[in-house]
């Protein structure tokens, strides 16, 4: 909660950004991974089966096939694998691989949805529910991604994503990733000043009522305002107060809610940040957490993991790939560093 309390008060007072960067307005590519220019499907297939079929398992040619070419093309290997041989190459590759080197392949042969879709389901899956990776997914993606995800969760495991998230979650955790699951939150770029005034003041008369009503308050402005128009409102509750809500909170929000409640606010304010953030903590300590490591690094590979890496340097002062080398090794760090690309 203290560090709850240190963030809202850092955005409130830091006038550089003005929350602009929720709503970034580039057209530009800030992906690590690219297509290849000289690409052929049955070429590609046919070197990792041969990969797959030597001895001991040529892992180079693998890493040099799969990471250095765009999810849409490791699609059209899939199928000239599967033409060619008669096989899933997924399957191949499962039997052939072990460990987290073959968590990342097999991660980087699904879809975007697919994968986004499988973290979920793991996340809710045996005992216990990772609320982390929940928040994590429902909490960064856009409108369009979480209808892809609830799509192809009902078509890969014929269930409805919301149906298990309020069978494992509840309380106002649940109440938050519901209505995240619903897709509809705002997504204009374009700022309401009158309402970024409105709504802060809302969170801020809330905050000196009853706890609940702030709970139900900040839900429902987290999850329908757009990340630019957060910016804002955050902004403006920084001028009505210090840090009244934060201390609001303080006895109430805990443990996964905060950290929902957190993951909306920071990726609206600068989400390449939030995810740096997170392989940091990954990282950090004794042990690495390598699941966070590699949905992180492959999901975003195509979207934005160029200014995480940018992120990451300007936070900690030193590069992503240097700690990914610190903390793996073996194929699992090849294939990480080969998807942060050479920058």
């Amino acid at each position: 909660m203290a560090f709850f309390k240190k963030f809202l008060q850092k955005i409130s007072n830091d006038d550089s950004s003005k929350g602009s960067k929720g709503a970034p307005t580039e057209t530009a590519y800030f992906g690590t991974v690219k297509a290849d220019p000289n690409f052929n499907a049955e070429n590609d297939a046919a070197k990792l089966k041969k990969a797959i079929e030597t001895k001991g398992v040529d892992e180079a040619t693998i890493v040099e096939v799969l990471a250095k070419r765009s999810n849409a093309q490791r699609q059209r290997v899939k199928a000239a694998y599967q033409q060619s041989t008669g096989k899933p190459l997924a399957d191949a590759l499962k039997n052939a691989l072990k460990s987290d080197f073959e968590e990342v392949v097999l991660a980087l042969l699904m879809t975007p949805p697919e994968y986004d879709a499988f973290e979920m389901k793991r996340a809710m899956k045996g005992l216990g529910t990772s609320e982390a990776v929940l928040t994590e997914i429902l909490g960064t993606r856009s409108n369009k991604e979480i209808t892809a995800l609830k799509n192809t969760f009902k078509e890969v495991y014929g269930e409805m994503l919301e149906e298990d998230i309020t069978c494992e979650v509840k309380g106002h955790l649940e109440t938050t990733l519901v209505a995240l699951c619903k897709a509809t939150r705002s997504e204009d770029r374009n700022i309401d000043d009158g309402v970024a005034k409105s709504d802060a003041k809302a969170l801020f008369e809330a905050g000196e009522n009853r706890i609940g009503t702030v709970c139900s308050v900040l839900i429902d402005i987290l999850t329908n305002r757009s990340e630019a128009q957060l910016g804002k409102i955050l902004q403006y509750y920084g001028q009505l107060s210090k840090d009244g809500l934060a201390k609001d909170l303080e006895g109430e929000l805990h443990g996964s809610f905060e950290d929902c409640l957190m993951t909306l606010v920071k990726s609206a304010w600068n989400k390449p940040a939030y995810f740096a953030e997170k392989l940091q903590l990954a990282m950090k300590g004794l042990g690495t957490n390598t699941d966070t490591l590699t949905r992180i690094i492959v999901s975003r590979s195509e979207i934005d993991l160029l200014k995480i890496i940018q992120e990451y340097k300007r936070m900690y002062g030193k590069t992503l790939q240097e700690d990914i080398m610190k903390e793996t090794s073996g194929d699992y760090e090849k294939i990480l560093l080969a998807l942060c690309g050479t920058q």
